[in-house]
């Protein structure tokens, strides 16, 4: 069975591991009673005699009660300076211990984590209901402009096209009332949100089609126009995160000066504002994340105060166990009284999301509704399980039939192919790194990849790999010609390609289709916002570029039918193609340096420029590495070694430092860092070294060592299959240090912008 200790580590929020109850210092503290009460049971043993054990037995039977009465200890509820910290609470010992400096302690630190429970569930409940009142009013906001958009199309206006139709609101632009106390006072979400949103602002101010200026001075943003409801003035923003809005803002926003241009200052009748149906689109699917992410953070919140309840149930019996005394009840009273376990808002604030939600984006269809609100988890199958059991049979048997077959006809063939499906395979497990870490990679549990999912694809995939293996050693033995028999591993290849790309919902649809946004989102940086996922799936591209290089080669070698001719260096002789292959070794570090980019404009944060910078030098070394190549003098042999060195003690510094967050000098743990999840330390000083030679590799592009007869290509296997080992290396490491000390900063509730936000007249 496992501990509960363990338990309570797997369930509790990481973002907020910090304010959970500190279960791990509680049993620290508890073992002392332990190893005391050991002691002073022999002692006793040694000592005790019949008329102790009598007197002792009527000490018991006579103020027994009044124990029990009294009890053993006494909590005061002491009021806080600050109405946002709420009660302290403070334990009293009314009873001698066997150690009371060791009780005091524990005591202590039982009522701090009391304390600070109620405080972080006090400022998270707060949080979450002002932000739930933001939400209701954008709802109200959103159905306003929805009814007008209704209203202006049913009155029939036959020159709009249906993609674009725009409904008009009356808005009164040269009359703005004053602000009141309760306006001054709006929520800290909306002002976070528009300083996070300044920097877009800015930046299109001077490109913006100019001249848009109104004669009352006020400005017009790229995301909309000022207008006035329910006495405030609001303003329309879509943020900028992927390049359909982008062109969508833009589109519309020549569109809306081609309408205005002609337009006038506002008379008594007021201006006439133009809405998009496009806009409103927008406006709403955003609002139904913020309704979802909201809805998230109150699961969440639900399941702090259970686990934190849970946890003081435990360690107060582990303590009556230990110490014979009848702490729990009395201690258990003032935890289950206290705010954390009575407070019933965000119950109640969880039932009018579900309402809202089931009523304005379900169609009152409330299972519709709870499969957005409540993802579950795919069910495990015993199919799995029995397909994982027959495609390894089968790979097994078939490779061994493949190695009898080389052997006797004298035959090998190219590892290239198995070079290339053996990374594909890998592509997939990636994917199961983020086990553990939804609140980073912001995905569904629904999308989740099991890894006995990975491992039966990855044998499926082996399996069919070596049959094609089988099946053309089998018929170039049997005396068949090249150009029939060499084709069969591009049709593998290609039906590999067209079941990435099935439209049908069948071989794990989400997570195929999960992965080719992926990789569109990659390619396109930096038009996307970059997430986690993202750019981890970058980083593991940056180790894959001889699998790029081969998939090029492949693509090469079928296309012009080198194939038929059996010239193999066909492609390598071409310019085009070798100048194609150097641009590909290129594309990994350029897309990871463009995501850093976007990085530091959307977070203004210095540290990805910093980043920015290592995947500059890996570019600059490789370019060199391509001069040499191309022509090798001492020169560029020297230009080579100084990059290249540079590249790599840049890239060392970030992995140990900023990905993996070790050597740091004033960490309890000398050189490595506080939080550590494994118990040997030395683990991580050999992982360290490990890296340091891995990072080494590339002296092998410039000596060109020959290991005896190995052909160069085996040789670079080797190096591949390094590099991919290095690879899977850094991912732990580097989603260990995310997970313990959330280096990225990522919430386990994103914060989604919301569309309508209030201005001030000088705004």
């Amino acid at each position: 069975m496992v501990k509960f200790s363990k338990q309570f580590e797997c369930q509790i929020v990481p973002e907020w591991k910090e304010a959970f109850v500190d279960y791990k210092q509680l049993k620290k503290d508890l073992k002392k009673f332990r190893v005391l009460n050991n002691n002073n049971t022999n002692t006793k043993q040694q000592e005790s005699s019949l008329p102790n054990t009598l007197i002792s037995s009527l000490r018991t039977s006579l103020f027994g009660l009044q124990h029990r009465e009294h009890g053993v200890i006494q909590v005061h509820n002491k009021l806080a300076s600050s109405a946002s910290t709420g009660d302290l609470y403070e334990t009293e010992l009314l009873e001698q211990f066997a150690d009371t400096d060791t009780a005091h302690e524990f005591f202590a630190c039982l009522d701090l984590q009391l304390n600070k429970v109620n405080q972080f569930y006090r400022m998270k409940e707060k949080e979450f209901l002002e932000r739930g009142d933001l939400l209701k009013e954008q709802m109200e906001i959103l159905n306003e402009l929805k009814t007008a958009l209704k209203q202006q199309c049913s009155k029939g206006s036959s020159s709009q096209e249906d993609d674009s139709i725009s409904g008009t609101i009356s808005c009164d632009e040269e009359f703005v009332r004053d602000k009141t106390e309760q306006e001054q006072g709006q929520d800290s979400a909306t002002d976070e949100f528009d300083k996070n949103m300044a920097q877009f602002s800015d930046s299109v101010k001077s490109d913006e089609m100019g001249k848009s200026k109104r004669e009352d001075g006020k400005m017009r943003t790229l995301s909309g126009r000022v207008f006035h409801f329910q006495g405030k003035n609001l303003r329309l923003h879509i943020p900028l995160t992927n390049p359909s809005r982008t062109f969508s803002a833009i589109t519309y926003l020549l569109w809306d000066d081609l309408m205005n241009q002609s337009s006038k200052k506002c008379g008594p009748e007021g201006s006439r504002l133009h809405i998009n149906k496009t806009k409103l689109h927008h406006a709403e699917k955003m609002i139904r994340g913020a309704f979802s992410e909201l809805y998230k953070g109150l699961r969440y919140l639900q399941t702090y105060r259970n686990l934190n309840m849970l946890a003081f149930v435990k360690i107060l019996k582990k303590f009556d166990k230990v110490t014979n005394k009848q702490v729990l009840p009395i201690y258990l009273k003032v935890v289950e009284s206290s705010y954390f376990n009575i407070s019933d808002k965000v119950i109640k604030l969880e039932d009018e999301v579900e309402e809202i939600f089931v009523k304005q984006f379900a169609e009152d269809d409330r299972r519709k509704a709870m499969k957005y609100l409540k993802p579950t988890h795919r069910k495990e199958s015993h199919g799995v399980t029995f397909f994982i059991g027959l495609f390894t049979g089968c790979f097994t048997a078939l490779f061994a039939g493949y190695v009898i077959m080389a052997h006797i006809t004298g035959i090998m063939f190219s590892l290239l192919f198995l070079h290339f499906f053996l990374y594909g395979c890998n592509i997939f497990m990636w994917r199961k790194t983020r086990i553990n870490y939804s609140f980073i990679f912001e995905l569904a549990p629904t999308k989740e990849l099991k890894y006995r999912d990975v491992f039966l694809i990855c044998t499926m995939s082996m399996t069919a790999v070596m049959g094609v293996l089988f099946v053309h050693l089998s018929l170039v033995a049997k005396g068949y010609s090249y150009a029939q028999v060499k084709a069969i591993p591009g049709l593998l290849l290609l039906a590999f390609l067209l079941l990435l790309l099935c439209p049908f919902n069948l071989f794990y649809k989400s997570s195929r289709y999960r992965f080719l946004r992926m990789i569109r989102n990659i390619i396109l940086s930096p038009l996307y916002k970059v997430v986690m996922l993202d750019f981890f799936m970058a980083d593991q591209l940056c180790s894959q570029v001889p699998m790029l290089r081969n998939l090029e080669y492949v693509a090469c070698y079928y296309i012009t039918g080198s194939y038929k001719t059996q010239d193999y260096r066909y492609c390598m002789r071409t310019k085009n193609f070798r100048d194609l292959a150097y641009a590909v070794s290129f594309l990994p570090y350029y897309w990871r340096a463009m995501q850093c980019a976007r990085r530091w404009f959307d977070e203004g944060q210095t540290s990805h420029l910093i980043n920015l910078g290592k995947y500059v030098s890996a570019m600059l070394a490789a370019g060199a590495k391509v001069a040499y190549e191309k022509e090798k003098t001492i020169g560029w042999l020297c230009l080579v070694v100084v990059v290249s060195s540079a590249a790599t003690v840049y890239q060392l510094y970030w992995d140990f430092v900023k990905d993996w967050g070790l050597l740091q000098f004033h960490s309890k743990n000398p050189w490595l860092r506080n939080e550590l999840m494994l118990r040997r330390k030395f683990i991580y000083f050999f992982s360290m070294g490990l890296n340091l030679i891995l990072r080494l590799a590339w002296l092998q592009t410039v000596l060109h060592y020959n290991f005896g007869c190995v052909d160069y290509r085996v040789t670079g296997l080797f190096l591949a299959a390094l590099e991919v080992i290095r690879r899977g290396h850094w991912n732990f490491y580097r989603l260990e240090n995310e997970h313990l000390n959330n280096a990225g900063k990522f919430r386990a509730v994103k914060t989604i912008p919301l569309p309508f936000h209030e201005v001030d007249e000088e705004d």
